[in-house]
């Protein structure tokens, strides 16, 4: 999704919290807690919490809510985690906090939604698309203000306009993965494309590379799937169809499975270049994009700053800057792919396969 007029640049952001983290009154120090939850209530270690409105409470009570279990998601609720702990060192304000997963699971969600919300915590955070969605609609009577991360299309999303919902926009630059695909290769006549109907992150994306593949006089085979099984066998027909290369947005339901599919585009000689470093982190070829560390941390600063200040004055979204270039060495070794040309288009940075 391109950015448009409204989106404010993080410096502006970092500021404004340098600003409220100086006015920050006084008070109990105490850093964030974390447990791991499926929806039931449990213990957020908080004290009484007064309004977040004014700049002026003592404490802060958070929930955090992947949409489900995975490393994207989870490295983006690790950085929150971690920088809510040093906001909360920082401004002397307790920040509790617990972290949820809605297993991808729409009811399992609802249900975390209606118990936050009978909580009476003080901010949601949810981690994907369809997360913010229905936190976003879990909050709509209270307006528990919602700051919602990795939201790559908040206006296919519907998450504009809403006075208590903002966020973080992971939004993919898909015409430039497919430049560094064709840089790699120039001679690449059939692309695969692989990603999940019910993923909003990807309709964007695969509407763009489509757009640009036929401008390109480029062949493409479009496979989707909703479960690990379905990519696996999505995978297995792309590689029969004979694709010179597989492209994948930023889609929840692939990552998932790419430590299955990856070893099979290896050994069939075909890059696969995704929307996040996590891809290539688990056996991708490449891909340009946001940190999702850096995007955590963005998230973090952004909640504190709507409950320090309010949220008035905010912007429907704030874009996180990517830009990065990761390539996994050992999935480029296995297959004798050069990827030198990638050092003259950005910055680069080299990974191996973890499981993690």
């Amino acid at each position: 999704m391109k950015t448009n007029s409204m989106v404010k640049k993080f410096a502006a952001l970092t500021l404004a919290l340098a600003m409220a983290l100086t006015l920050a009154a006084c008070g109990n120090t105490s850093s964030g807690s974390s447990a791991s939850s499926t929806g039931g209530s449990a213990d957020s270690g908080g004290a009484p919490v007064e309004s977040g409105s004014t700049g002026e409470a003592s404490s802060f009570t958070v929930a955090i809510v992947k949409q489900m279990d995975h490393p994207s998601l989870d490295e983006i609720s690790n950085a929150i985690t971690a920088r809510l702990d040093e906001i909360s060192q920082e401004s002397g304000i307790s920040i509790a906090y617990e972290v949820y997963s809605g297993q991808d699971d729409e009811s399992v969600l609802n249900q975390i939604g209606a118990q936050v919300i009978t909580d009476g915590v003080d901010a949601i955070i949810p981690i994907a698309t369809t997360a913010a969605q229905l936190m976003t609609v879990a909050a709509e009577e209270t307006k528990t203000p919602v700051i919602y991360a990795a939201v790559s299309d908040p206006a296919t999303a519907d998450l504009l306009d809403i006075d208590y919902v903002t966020g973080t926009c992971d939004a993919l630059n898909t015409e430039f993965i497919l430049d560094m695909m064709l840089a790699q290769n120039p001679d690449t006549q059939k692309v695969g494309l692989l990603y999940s109907l019910s993923e909003p992150n990807s309709t964007t994306p695969i509407a763009e590379a489509k757009e640009y593949l036929e401008a390109e006089g480029i062949a493409y085979e479009e496979f989707t799937a909703n479960t690990n099984d379905e990519v696996i066998a999505a995978a297995g027909a792309l590689v029969a169809a004979g694709v010179d290369a597989v492209f994948t947005p930023t889609d929840n339901k692939i990552q998932s499975a790419e430590l299955a599919i990856a070893p099979d585009f290896i050994e069939a000689g075909i890059p696969h270049y995704t929307g996040a470093d996590s891809f290539v982190r688990n056996g991708a070829f490449a891909t340009c994009g946001v940190n999702y560390t850096l995007l955590g941390t963005e998230t973090a600063d952004l909640a504190y700053e709507m409950l320090s200040n309010g949220m008035e004055g905010k912007e429907d979204y704030y874009l996180s800057q990517g830009g990065i270039i990761t390539v996994n060495t050992e999935t480029a070794d296995a297959m004798g792919l050069d990827y030198s040309m990638f050092n003259d288009m950005g910055q680069v940075v080299e990974v191996i396969t973890t499981e993690d």
